[in-house]
């Protein structure tokens, strides 16, 4: 395949850096992303359009699209019942996966508590103190510990909890919450919610497709509503609360002269680590004696966007960019802890001098070198991957850094937007209310998500919320979706010279960039967090579906994007997904999904 174009003759990428390291895979003959989606074409129609039953050995079944038989499956299951089955074991899916990453950040946050896990510890007590109060916990004058050590407790609990519902729910505006008690969709334990929908999607339990979608949205919310914003919380204690920072993106950020690490994935406990050792002077005096002038991290995906926005580690890239980062030949590790890492990236790493690191038990690749990482013995594990990363630099061969790297501004946390806003004795969400209500801003939209091979590499990211600013909408962003516009030089302040008159004259007024980037992608529920205190500050309605808010994922292909948009659907946010609907071969669902 060209690395310019696809089949159908529209470019991969827009951008150029990646397009360059393209033109190098092809001259390699190293296969990327890329080509083996051109060779899965054409898609199974079925699978596509979620009419493929693979919920008992029977099967497969599927239905046929053009109306002719088969009309159901072996045991009757009709095209609405096998497309909603398949749709709420996304959403469960993408649950699990963001709630087992705060299930870890729990479990490490309560060690450090109790003094079990060297390195970890509260950098943030004004915010431990804010969480404490939300949960209803004491604090007066009792130690900072004691109080995390009950923080720790009380959150961890609420991934087995049996009954009552999950304590963030509270922060969601009172009408919100009657909506989610009088449709019984209010979670309760976060496990129980992912049980649930395995059990209710089993051949031959639940088969009607509405009862089917309400504990979907059941389960998508305890992910927004429980596990993300218990990692989101945890991290920012443990870490420090984000502020904005500037940095730099691109490929562009790989130094030739320097130790390249790559570290990537979603969880931040090993990255925050891995920041600290490659700061360590035996090991920076290491990469010297080896030839180098230092040692250089750089991010991919979302474990990229929590250490930049509280350590300013540059970001190499998003989601289709891992293997075009190793295909510069200057990667001397690629670190990865859990998700959105390709299989592919041994094989690549093979034609370099590159290791791919693997760190989590939870997710090995064939061909990998995996060290595991404990987080009772953190730093010294950090320290033993950056040597080794260090050992690999005099093999290097031939490098090929392309030259593409900008300036963004990161850490738009809910704390440091309220502090932008109105200071700090008086931070609110009045002003950007009363800008909504005077008319300069005329809404705000979440973009966030993936990116998918099956449409042109960031282009519907960038070009969606460069039409939103130009109408003075306020664009707040997350993930991979974060990184291709910052990478267009959209998260600037000087940004606001491609914005509306209205957004323009706030960026300028407040001094920041008409969108700000909120962290990685369980970081969604600072969203969450910011449109509930926008209905708490009044003038907007009494709910979040009052606000003139929507969500959008232009390139989406992860199950956690589909649980993504449920909670913010069951939320009251209107919500548009990019590429394709994962349920078009069920009409009475599609429209029930699209228009209720």
């Amino acid at each position: 395949m060209s690395a310019k174009k696809n089949e159908e003759n529209k470019p991969v990428t827009i951008d150029k850096a990646s397009e360059q390291m393209l033109g190098i895979a092809r001259e390699k003959n190293i296969q990327t992303v890329w080509d083996r989606a051109a060779g899965q074409e054409p898609h199974c129609k079925f699978g596509k359009t979620g009419l493929c039953c693979r919920m008992c050995f029977m099967g497969p079944c599927r239905i046929n699209l053009s109306g002719r038989d088969p009309q159901t499956g072996v045991c009757g299951a009709t095209a609405e019942t096998i497309a909603a089955r398949n749709f709420a074991r996304m959403i469960a899916a993408g649950t699990a996966a963001h709630s087992d990453h705060g299930r870890a950040v729990a479990e490490t946050f309560l060690a450090a508590a109790k003094d079990k896990v060297p390195g970890y510890q509260v950098k943030d007590e004004v915010k431990l103190k804010a969480l404490a109060n939300d949960l209803g916990i004491t604090v007066d004058d009792r130690p900072i510990k004691e109080i995390a050590v009950e923080v720790g407790e009380m959150l961890s609990s609420e991934f087995g909890s049996q009954h009552g519902h999950l304590h963030f729910l509270k922060r969601a505006p009172a009408k919100r919450q009657q909506i989610w008690n009088d449709l019984g969709i209010a979670p309760r334990g976060i496990d129980r919610e992912v049980v649930e929908i395995m059990h209710r999607t089993t051949m031959g339990v639940d088969q009607d497709y509405e009862n089917i979608l309400k504990p979907g949205s059941r389960c998508a919310l305890a992910d927004g509503w429980g596990g993300s914003m218990i990692a989101t919380e945890l991290q920012d204690i443990m870490f420090g609360t984000p502020s904005p920072v500037r940095g730099k993106v691109n490929l562009g950020v790989i130094k030739e002269d320097r130790v390249n690490i790559i570290i990537h994935g979603h969880e931040p406990l090993l990255s925050e680590m891995i920041v600290q050792a490659a700061q360590d002077e035996e090991l920076i005096n290491l990469a010297k004696e080896k030839g180098a002038a230092g040692i250089n991290l750089a991010g991919i995906c979302c474990t990229a966007n929590e250490v930049l926005m509280r350590h300013g580690v540059p970001l190499a890239g998003n989601f289709l960019q891992q293997e075009l980062a190793v295909i510069t030949g200057a990667i001397e590790a690629m670190v990865v802890d859990v998700q959105c890492l390709m299989q592919s990236l041994p094989s690549v790493a093979s034609c370099f001098h590159t290791d791919i690191i693997t760190t989590s038990s939870r997710a090995k690749i064939p061909g990998a070198l995996h060290m595991e990482f404990e987080e009772h013995n953190a730093l010294e594990t950090a320290k033993k991957i950056v040597k080794k990363a260090i050992e690999n630099y005099p093999k290097r061969k031939s490098v090929n850094i392309p030259k593409e790297e900008i300036d963004l501004v990161a850490g738009f946390s809910h704390e440091s937007i309220n502090y932008m806003l109105g200071g700090s004795f008086r931070g609110s969400y009045r002003p950007l209310n009363d800008n909504i209500i005077n008319g300069r801003i005329l809404g705000v939209v979440g973009v966030v998500g993936c990116n998918n091979p099956k449409v042109t590499h960031d282009e519907s990211h960038v070009r969606l919320v460069e039409e939103l600013i130009a109408n003075d909408i306020l664009v707040v962003q997350t993930g991979c979706s974060a990184i291709a516009c910052a990478k267009k030089g959209l998260l600037v302040p000087e940004a606001a010279s491609k914005a509306g008159k209205g957004l323009a004259e706030v960026c300028e007024t407040v001094g920041i960039p008409p969108v700000l980037h909120c962290g990685s992608c369980v970081d969604n529920s600072r969203i969450l967090v910011a449109v509930a205190n926008m209905v708490k500050e009044g003038g907007l309605g009494n709910d979040i579906s009052d606000l003139p808010v929507a969500g959008c994922a232009p390139e989406w292909m992860s199950e956690k994007a589909i649980s993504i948009g449920q909670y913010f659907v069951a939320s009251g946010l209107l919500v548009v997904f990019g590429t394709e609907s994962p349920v078009s071969g069920s009409e009475k669902l599609d429209k029930l999904l699209t228009e209720g």
